[in-house]
């Protein structure tokens, strides 16, 4: 599609073919091409294939922790003017490099119309604790594939497709809260009124008045989430343990070998929050050496998950002993509303961009 202005649009990780309605109105404006496979520059030949697939365009959206933008791909885009992101945090995304080569980086906001108080990423939290709990994954594969989905080593294999484990109640239990911001207090919240559970939490800036206040702003009594004293007390008396904090050089690796092995032996780790807050060497050695029940991530160190990662063992987790495992890739933001919303708020921005107007959600 041909422009009028010689400005050009690359959309990058449109998986779900979404965005041409909100990106349609610039075509008389724009050149615009989609290119929903996404290229990881991390790879030498993808990184090559992506600098040439990127070097003709002007503006670029992408996908927040999908394509990635080192300083060596970016400093490769000579025609490259503005960079929108979803969300207005992107990990993979070298924003010193933007800012040293001149490219405006755009986020976007919340989404418009949220029911305040909630967020996705908090319903992908409690899937997973819900799906670890009650073993859904698991008991999905037997009751669909009978015996042959079951362990060789489990007794009621010759009943097939039926019960063959037992599952683990929330009621009561101990919700340990790695973090109390946003999305902390709401898992709190969920914990707390829907399924009865004691809060604990802790981070390094935590009081028992932040968590207060924070049990207050949702119409709860002081002490509600109670802070515990040390990092090391959240992990031992925690049941189900939530990571929910912020990745920085400071957190990165926050959840290691000795927090793992202050778990209990029956408890269930969440992690919706960065992947490389917890130390996935030390995680996959705590899972196969069954120390803790079991772990649902929806965030890794490295995404999408390359085929040789250790999470992606088919037939691997859950067998001879080793702990269940529960996956999603990456899927906490991914709504249909939202990622509608997203797109719109970048049309919205390249359209500004283009008439001379002030630019909403530019990040640096």
């Amino acid at each position: 599609m041909s422009s009028s202005s010689g400005v050009k649009l690359a959309i990058l990780d449109d998986y779900a073919a979404i965005s041409s309605a909100h990106f349609q109105p610039l075509a008389s404006r724009i050149q615009i091409d989609s290119f929903p496979q996404t290229l990881q520059a991390r790879v030498p030949s993808e990184h090559d294939a992506l600098v040439a697939r990127l070097k003709p365009y002007t503006i670029i959206s992408t996908m927040r922790e999908r394509t990635q933008f080192p300083r060596s791909v970016l400093s490769e885009l000579p025609n490259l003017k503005l960079l929108l992101t979803t969300g207005m945090r992107n990990a993979a995304i070298d924003t010193a490099a933007c800012k040293d080569l001149g490219i405006t980086l755009v986020g976007t906001g919340p989404k418009r119309n949220a029911t305040k108080g909630y967020d996705a990423t908090n319903e992908m939290t409690w899937a997973l604790i819900l799906g670890l709990a009650k073993d859904v994954a698991r008991g999905d594969a037997v009751v669909k594939g009978g015996p042959s989905a079951t362990s060789n080593h489990d007794p009621n294999a010759h009943v097939g497709g039926w019960q063959t484990t037992l599952t683990f109640g929330l009621a009561g239990k101990t919700l340990g809260l790695l973090g109390l911001g946003k999305l902390g207090t709401q898992c709190a919240v969920t914990g707390h009124l829907g399924f009865g559970m004691k809060v604990i939490a802790w981070s390094s800036s935590l009081t028992q008045e932040k968590a207060d206040e924070a049990a207050q702003g949702r119409g709860l009594p002081k002490g509600t989430f109670r802070v515990v004293g040390s990092k090391k007390d959240l992990f031992e008396q925690a049941d189900v343990l939530s990571v929910h904090y912020v990745l920085s050089d400071r957190s990165r690796g926050i959840v290691g070998k000795d927090e793992l092995g202050s778990m209990k032996r029956n408890s269930l780790l969440v992690n919706t929050s960065r992947g490389p807050l917890i130390d996935e060497a030390a995680l996959v050695e705590a899972l196969e050496a069954s120390k803790i029940r079991g772990a649902g991530l929806d965030v890794y160190g490295v995404e999408p998950l390359p085929k040789e990662s250790p999470w992606r063992r088919s037939g691997y987790w859950g067998e001879e002993g080793r702990s269940t495992v529960l996956l999603s890739p990456h899927m906490g933001y991914v709504e249909e509303e939202t990622m509608h919303d997203w797109y719109e708020q970048q049309a919205q921005a390249i359209k500004a961009w283009l008439d001379k107007e002030e630019v909403k959600g530019i990040i640096q």
